[in-house]
């Protein structure tokens, strides 16, 4: 009498070979970045090769295909023995070699979940776990010299990012207070979230990449961090170094301009047709910008040395300096929500503008909620250009002031290249 199994779909000849053949396959994989790790070792000391990986996988394979005949607890049982045989192994070795790593044991165990969970369940999430486990496996030195570069405060500025949006973010309610409704705690909370990861996405690239390509990758990569705290790190470092002056002046045009890209990105995120109406002024802004960077490094004298310190700019992500932005987006939102309505149009132009003396993020964000409600697209367009145009001037007095003429006057240039590319963009629109 045939046992009473359920299977979850019919397979065919055609389909469990395929199967079969993934479970294989991943053995494969995995056998060959172990093998590649262990190619010093002569084949009798090593644990598992090529060969023993592809069988674990094909053997994961048979045992999901024996429970989908038998049951479930068939494989229960042939893990459990599989496991035992595993740790076993393990003990030997490590009396023998005094080796405690079991990285070789848990890959081992994976190959034979994956090579079951291949025939049991979907293809694609298998090879595509697969591939990432054998990427992770084969950057081992990468992620141990980003470890051993890494500070203290990084450390807890990822797991600041971990608790502010997976643990904190769930549980705010979505739903509006306050004038208008215009306070809903998710969206503030979300809007943290996203600039603070944007933020610290930057920092991290400035950290592995900016040192070693210099200034013009810095300067990008700043602007996605903070392009105020990128124009006024970099105007130090021209007072204190003079010929560095016009290799700075690139690195602060192109932090700026990547700026408008920045702003454009955050608005997509909280109201696609402003974004649409945003994308000819700020594009234009940033093109002009991004065209006059290059005009200043053709221009700019070659220098031997032209990698900055980029210790200057601080890391963005700190859970006060997260507090303190969302209180700010939340008394920005309000004020802008009784100017609308104390003095219409005019009174979130003002706003705007008083915002880009210290952050475009908060005003972007605002501005962009209100646009579903009863502030136009052009109005909130205008307010927004306004801000960045602001702050673009305030980043240019910046430079004048504490970097000296050399920097000041070749930023200054350039920005005001960019301020009449946008306003000549919002004029024809």
């Amino acid at each position: 009498m045939q046992p009473d199994v359920k299977v979850p779909f019919p397979m065919d000849e055609l389909d469990i070979f395929k199967r079969l053949g993934l479970a294989l396959a991943i053995g494969l994989l995995f056998g060959f970045e172990r093998g590649w790790h262990t190619r010093g070792e002569s084949g009798g000391v090593r644990v598992a090769g090529i060969r023993t990986f592809a069988l674990m996988g094909l053997l994961g394979g048979m045992s999901g295909w024996l429970a989908r005949i038998l049951g479930p607890v068939v494989l229960g049982f042939l893990f459990v023995g599989y496991a035992v045989l595993v740790t076993v192994s393990y003990w030997i070795s490590s009396r023998e070699e005094q080796d405690l790593g079991i990285t070789t044991e848990i890959a081992s165990l994976l190959v034979f979940a994956l090579g079951a969970a291949a025939v049991l369940g979907d293809m694609a999430p298998v090879a595509a776990a697969g591939v990432v486990a054998t990427a992770l496996l084969a950057v081992k030195s990468v992620l141990h010299r980003w470890i051993g570069q890494m500070q203290r405060f990084e450390l807890a500025a990822g797991i600041e990012l971990a608790i502010i949006s997976v643990v904190m973010l769930p549980l705010l309610p979505d739903k509006g207070y306050g004038p208008g409704g215009a306070l809903n705690p998710y969206v503030l909370w979300w809007a943290v979230v996203l600039v603070a990861g944007l933020s610290f996405v930057g920092y991290v690239a400035i950290r592995i990449a900016g040192a070693q390509v210099g200034t013009l990758v810095t300067g990008l990569l700043g602007g996605l961090a903070s392009s105020t705290a990128t124009t006024l790190a970099f105007s130090r470092m021209a007072r204190r170094a003079e010929a560095l002056a016009p290799a700075l002046a690139v690195g602060t045009v192109l932090a700026g301009s990547v700026t408008f890209l920045r702003i454009l990105v955050l608005t997509s995120v909280f109201s696609r047709s402003l974004a649409t109406t945003l994308a000819v002024p700020l594009i234009a802004m940033a093109a002009v910008g991004l065209a006059g960077a290059l005009a200043l490094r053709l221009a700019a004298p070659s220098h031997g040395d032209s990698r900055p310190d980029i210790r200057e700019i601080a890391n963005p992500l700190e859970l006060g300096t997260a507090l303190k932005f969302g209180a700010f987006l939340a008394v920005v939102t309000v004020v802008i929500r009784y100017f609308q309505d104390w003095f219409g149009t005019a009174g979130v132009y003002a706003v705007a503008a008083l915002s880009g003396f210290t952050d475009v993020d908060a005003v972007t964000i605002s501005v962009a909620r209100m646009t579903h409600g009863d502030l136009a697209l052009m109005a909130g367009a205008g307010a927004i250009v306004t801000a960045a145009s602001v702050n673009t001037a305030i980043k240019a007095g910046i430079a004048l002031v504490v970097g000296g003429s050399r920097v000041g006057l070749r930023v200054t240039a350039v920005y005001l290249a960019v301020l009449a590319a946008g306003g000549l963009a919002v004029w024809l629109g």
